[in-house]
């Protein structure tokens, strides 16, 4: 008998599809409760799932919180191929100014997964494992924006497209949290006038 059971259990951490449903929960979850409300029996109820199941998919809290930043951007990357075609369209600061704001109700499409990493990253101040990951892959992504910007000999160079991201980022931060803040119009200008703030050449 703890023979099957063991065998279950193995049986039950190599389902792909239940494990993105949990991690899609635990995003849920952290989005409306916030960190301290991201516990597998809460995400186990989020996802209809019975109880303990979550804990057959993740060692622990801190697993769970790890695994959900990586889901939220597995959820987000549109996949080099996009972002590639996405760039050979920009070559003006008026179809650059366009390319940011598709990212922009990209990103806003999946508000939930825009909070949790909010959440993440605040608890990523008292979890170095959780820090170190956030670390790693948000610099990954600078450097990756960094490169796909100057393989498609767009103007402008590192520090150009770090404020870009800086700028956006926070536009984000601003429609999902405070939304009246800023009227769609006075976002549209935001979008336009960074988009200008690019060079003629690249750098």
């Amino acid at each position: 008998m703890i023979v099957a059971r063991r065998t279950r259990r193995r049986e039950i951490r190599k389902n792909p599809a239940r494990r993105a449903a949990l991690l899609d929960a635990a995003i849920e979850v952290l989005a409306r409760e916030g960190a301290r409300g991201l516990t597998q029996r809460a995400v186990d109820a989020e996802a209809a799932v019975p109880t303990g199941t979550t804990s057959n998919y993740f060692r622990d809290r801190d697993d769970l919180l790890i695994q959900a930043g990586v889901r939220v951007y597995e959820r987000l990357d549109p996949g080099e191929d996009a972002l590639a075609e996405a760039l050979s369209r920009a070559r003006d600061s008026a179809s650059y100014s366009t390319l940011l704001r598709e990212t922009l109700h990209r990103v806003t499409a999946f508000p939930t997964g825009h909070l949790a990493m909010l959440e993440l990253r605040l608890e990523a101040i008292r979890r170095p494992a959780l820090r170190a990951l956030l670390t790693e892959r948000v610099r990954a992504d600078i450097d990756g924006s960094v490169a796909r910007h100057r393989a498609a000999g767009l103007p402008g160079g590192a520090t150009d497209v770090q404020l870009l991201y800086l700028a956006m980022n926070w536009l984000v931060v601003e429609r999902l949290t405070l939304p009246g803040v800023l009227t769609e119009a006075e976002c549209e200008a935001l979008i336009t006038r960074v988009a200008a703030m690019l060079p003629d050449t690249p750098a």
